[in-house]
């Protein structure tokens, strides 16, 4: 049976439940050499952002991927609070973003250096404490790969290696897709252990079908209001040819903005659950491939082998 790392430990996969595979609790923009918790109150934003989690929570949602990487607002200690009070699973990455929110210790440690010091968060837990990191998460520019997200790509494949966890990375561009699914099979990495963020942001249809060729998951994680139809295309796109077994899908909502009074306009998690899958239900999909899509998937997607 396989398990999925939470911030309140681990769990089966199997009770990972209806997920949201792609949200987040708080961000900061501010860049790495400002970045810091003394920016904002964490009991502010446990009030602010409960009510968000409860509002999904009482829809059915029980698993939930935080995507905010370290450097840019990741705060295990609150995510354990969130998670502890609202029964949602909770989980949180290790890894690295890409400029201006990558630390000065990224352009000078080796690959292996960065390799282990994510396995570590994974294996260990996060800055000295017992929560652990379910996932990776990084990001490469669009375009061909430059170098330091290549180093980060490559500390990715070999963390993965070595940990078992999925790499969840920010593309958003077919190009750079490309260049990442082929960096990591220099590495030996499993391309099943990929999440390409943001797919629904590239255009040309020909890249969703090469990174689900290749066996990456596919994730349209922008989901709202305002592109739901668009949304509902991709979806049925992509179960047309076949790769019902590698789509994710999400909202990249919330979150807490560190700056703004109050976390500033906050997006509910809510609309995917409450909205959408009525829409994919009118639409013709079946319950079944709506329980594989955001049930057995991310369950699959996030398993720590």
């Amino acid at each position: 049976m396989g398990k999925v790392r939470t911030v309140l430990g681990d769990i089966s996969s199997d009770d990972f439940g209806l997920a949201l595979i792609h949200e987040h609790i708080i961000c900061d923009f501010i860049g790495a050499d400002k970045v810091s918790r003394e920016r904002y109150n964490p009991n502010e934003v446990f009030n602010v952002m409960l009510p968000y989690l409860k509002e999904i929570r009482q829809l059915g949602v029980t698993g939930f991927a935080d995507c905010t990487p370290a450097y840019m607002g990741r705060d295990g200690q609150l995510l354990a609070r969130l998670s502890e009070a609202s029964r949602i699973n909770i989980l949180t990455n290790t890894g690295l973003y890409k400029e201006p929110f990558v630390p000065e210790y990224a352009f000078e440690c080796s690959v292996d250096q960065l390799a282990g010091m994510w396995a570590s968060e994974i294996d260990s837990g996060i800055e000295g404490t017992s929560i652990r990191a379910g996932f990776i998460k990084i990001a490469v520019n669009p375009g061909p790969i430059i170098p330091l997200q290549e180093k980060i790509v490559r500390a990715a494949a070999r963390c993965s290696l070595s940990t078992g966890a999925t790499i969840a990375c920010h593309t958003a561009d077919g190009v750079a897709a490309m260049h990442l699914l082929e960096i990591l099979g220099e590495e030996g990495a499993d391309s099943s252990k990929l999440i390409v963020v943001h797919c629904d942001a590239e255009e040309d249809l020909k890249y969703h079908l090469e990174i689900a060729h290749q066996g990456a998951w596919v994730e349209y994680d922008g989901l709202a209001e305002q592109n739901a139809e668009k949304t509902l295309s991709l979806v049925k796109f992509i179960l047309k040819n076949g790769f019902e077994s590698q789509l994710l899908l999400s909202q990249d909502a919330g979150w807490y903005h560190v700056g703004e009074k109050g976390g500033g306009n906050i997006r509910a998690y809510s609309y995917l659950v409450r909205n959408f899958i009525p829409l994919m239900l009118e639409s013709g999909f079946s319950r079944e491939s709506i329980d594989k899509i955001l049930i057995e998937n991310p369950a699959r997607a996030l398993q720590l082998d």
